[in-house]
């Protein structure tokens, strides 16, 4: 499934998919994971995900900063024309697969409201090699954390009922207007170079606590 290329603007939703985890296996090694999500109509969102939604391993998924997944369906033209392989969503295990959502066009703290419940951008994500091992493309991971195009995660501010065909409406941008891509280039590349910056983002107060623990391990002294 891809765009052939077109851009697209209108703020709509794809795919809407939740999962339990799951054994794979990928040459001949096992491992459990929730990323092979099915999709749904409708589903409750509550402020620690979605019902029946899971995760496999709650130390890197899940939680209140992490209670819904997303990632921008233009990415998927991408990587179906560089792979040379046909995508279904949601290859990242994503929640919410949406169109006019881009990683650089979205800011921490930006408020949105998707069917009944409103939620906030919280941060980036950081794939693993899950990502590789379950679309059985090798080198997925490092292109992933080379562009740092891996979708991002919104905490719940009101909990609500979410459709397959609910709108995404904005209903807030952050004043601080920092991108969720601009900040993962800095903490997927580790990229210290500008301190200044790296403190600018420590201070947004929406920016989700792990993710402010890790720039400001980043702080020169």
């Amino acid at each position: 499934m891809g765009l052939g290329g077109v851009r697209v603007t209108k703020r709509e939703i794809v795919q809407f998919s939740l999962g339990k985890p799951k054994h794979y296996t990928y040459k001949e090694k096992s491992f459990r994971s929730a990323i092979g999500k099915e999709p749904v109509l409708e589903a409750y969102l509550y402020k620690d995900g979605l019902i029946g939604d899971g995760v496999a391993h709650p130390e890197f998924h899940g939680g209140p900063d992490r209670a819904i997944c997303f990632y921008p369906f233009e990415h998927y033209a991408k990587w179906e024309a560089e792979f040379g392989k046909r995508l279904e969503p949601p290859i990242f295990g994503e929640n919410i697969t949406a169109t006019g959502m881009l990683e650089k066009d979205v800011h921490i703290g930006d408020i949105f409201k998707i069917g009944e419940a409103i939620v906030q951008v919280t941060h980036g994500r950081i794939p693993c090699s899950t990502i590789s091992r379950f679309n059985n493309i090798d080198p997925f991971l490092k292109r992933a954390m080379e562009t740092c195009l891996t979708g991002y995660f919104f905490r719940v501010l009101e909990e609500g009922s979410i459709n397959r065909n609910s709108s995404i409406e904005l209903l807030e941008t952050h004043p601080e207007a920092v991108s969720v891509l601009e900040v993962s280039k800095v903490i997927l590349h580790k990229n210290r170079q500008n301190q200044d910056a790296i403190k600018r983002y420590i201070n947004i107060p929406e920016l989700a606590g792990e993710w402010r623990s890790r720039l400001k391990k980043m702080i020169k002294v």
